[in-house]
């Protein structure tokens, strides 16, 4: 029967899509409406909730590839491994924590673990932009820092206000090394008021403290 006929095309055609996305995006584009095999109808429906899922993958695929060659950010920054009195002056101010790699990169451990390890990534991009003197790369990674942190679209969205919003949208005109400082300047201090505090009662910080503290008496 051809109702039969049909059912097996369209399986084939979903195999088809699903081994090669890229070829099936790129049928789309063109109009052949083929790559919308995992739809139950012939007709190129771009509100498909399958069409809908495949583009979400390939924007998140995208961003990844961005954030990597744009930001540059390692999974953990190089430094010399903190001594005992390092880590005690973490203690006296978030600056001198926030001052050392080993210090953010303890920070930025438990913020982790709080998922909202975003926001010392934002704060990183920015420090990040500062150092660009290229217009084009600075408008590059602006684009991208604001993909990324900045749009409601994205995953990693910092909490910003309305105000400082609206800063960046017109200092995205002409973006510049000082794009994001009042957004920057807004994470930091939220950093600051809310994760500071209960990383200096984390066992993340109480664990480094005790080993440091311990080493003497081992030795």
């Amino acid at each position: 029967p051809m109702g039969s006929e049909r059912m097996e095309m369209r399986k084939r055609q979903m195999s088809t899509a699903q081994e090669t996305p890229g070829t099936a995006q790129a049928q789309h584009s063109t109009g052949n409406r083929g790559s919308n095999a995992c739809c139950f109808c012939w007709c190129c429906c771009c509100s498909c909730s399958c069409l809908t899922v495949r583009n979400q993958d390939e924007e998140r695929a995208r961003r990844t590839s961005h954030e990597l060659q744009a930001e540059g950010i390692p999974n953990c920054e190089e430094s010399p491994a903190p001594t005992l009195e390092e880590v005690n002056a973490w203690a006296q101010s978030f600056d001198k924590l926030m001052l050392t790699p080993a210090g953010r990169n303890a920070f930025r451990e438990f913020l982790r673990t709080e998922f909202s390890e975003e926001n010392m990534l934002f704060w990183m991009a920015c420090e990040e932009l500062k150092q660009e003197s290229n217009k084009s790369v600075i408008e590059e990674k602006a684009r991208l820092i604001y993909e990324d942190y900045i749009s409601i679209l994205s995953p990693k969205e910092v909490s910003l206000d309305s105000r400082v919003r609206e800063v960046i949208n017109r200092n995205m005109l002409e973006p510049s090394q000082h794009t994001f400082d009042d957004a920057q300047l807004q994470i930091y201090t939220l950093m600051h008021r809310d994760s500071y505090p209960r990383f200096m009662n984390s066992a993340i910080y109480k664990d480094l403290l005790r080993s440091l503290s311990e080493k003497p008496m081992e030795a």
